[in-house]
């Protein structure tokens, strides 16, 4: 027996092996029909994971960030089940859960997947969520995961796995798709009701920009079309308030790409309104004692490992200065 403590301080023993769905069956069935994960000694688990030593045990729900993680991760391997059918030779590179939904970056060959494919593909999404798939995840051996993924023409898999560790390394299969994860995953492709494809969009392979271009594909999923629907509406709204529709309808900046992307050009009216604000704010800074001091507007890769902001954004926002051979430009 091992002894399961709750987060109110609450120890029950159960059989070793017991999974996380069983523990809350055992609690009450309509709490297992809304869990979607569950925290294990502080690391968040498959609900079908069988836990075998004593552990400090919290059960996730949508509610929680990591249940959402937990249901949009497995929505991004239901998109790729869907492509995989539908674009047959597609290679896959990554998918994540990320703050709100998922994407996954593709490489689907010479086809081209546009925005006008995604209602065709949230279909097939539908229907595969609908067979109530179950996820089966598998260790296996990072030779084994090569030859596997190297058979399938997985390039971009062969890539990662490569890179990994010796050991065990773990997939996840629903259906006819299997996929590189550690997890966690809901227990099945049941709980995902509603389907909304936002967006396509262009991704460098692992962010350098001399690497593959991939077709990045977003999402969300929710368990209620209810949810959905709402979701949809605030974009919506968020829209109506975004910095550059109202930037531009009011002449405070333009953008341009002879700039740069997210580069904004004041414009008179906005130089006067950001000279007021910036005022503003000195004065009620300077009422309060503070001081201003000026800093680089670029600074040292170290900083940004410091401060966190590179273990995330790392791939895609701090690329290193590369300096042009002797006789060319940078362009």
């Amino acid at each position: 027996m091992i002894k399961i403590t709750f987060p109110d301080g609450s120890v029950r023993e159960y059989n070793e092996g017991v999974t996380g769905l069983q523990i809350a069956e055992s609690i009450s069935s309509r709490l297992a029909q809304d869990v979607l994960a569950c925290g294990v000694n502080g690391e968040t688990i498959d609900l079908s994971r069988p836990i075998n030593e004593d552990a400090n045990f919290v059960l996730y729900k949508w509610e929680d960030e990591q249940g959402k993680h937990a249901f949009w991760h497995t929505s991004a391997h239901l998109l790729a089940e869907a492509l995989q059918e539908l674009y047959p030779g597609i290679q896959f590179g990554i998918g994540p859960a990320i703050e709100n939904g998922f994407y996954y970056d593709v490489d689907p060959g010479e086809a081209i997947i546009k925005e006008a494919d995604l209602p065709a593909i949230e279909a097939k999404m539908a229907e595969l969520a609908a067979k109530k798939e179950a996820l089966v995840r598998q260790s296996i051996a990072k030779e084994d995961a090569l030859k596997k993924f190297g058979e399938r023409g997985e390039t971009y898999k062969c890539e990662l796995i490569s890179e990994l560790e010796d050991g065990h390394i773990t997939t996840y299969t629903q259906g006819a798709f299997t996929d590189l994860c550690r997890g966690p995953h809901l227990t099945s492709t049941a709980p995902i009701k509603a389907i909304k494809l936002l967006s396509v969009a262009g991704a460098y392979w692992r962010g350098q920009e001399d690497r593959k271009q991939m077709t990045r594909i977003y999402g969300i999923t929710f368990p209620k079309k209810k949810m959905l629907d709402e979701y949809l509406v605030m974009l919506e709204e968020a829209k109506k308030r975004d910095h550059r529709k109202i930037g531009k309808e009011m002449d405070l900046f333009m953008f341009t790409d002879m700039v740069g992307k997210g580069l904004p050009m004041w414009l008179p009216k906005g130089t006067a309104l950001r000279i007021r604000l910036q005022d503003f704010l000195r004065r009620i800074q300077a009422r309060y004692d503070y001081q201003e001091v000026m800093c680089p507007p670029i600074g040292n890769k170290n900083l940004y490992i410091t401060s966190g902001h590179y273990a995330k954004y790392g791939k895609d926002s701090f690329q290193p200065i590369h300096t042009p051979k002797k006789g060319k430009s940078i362009s």
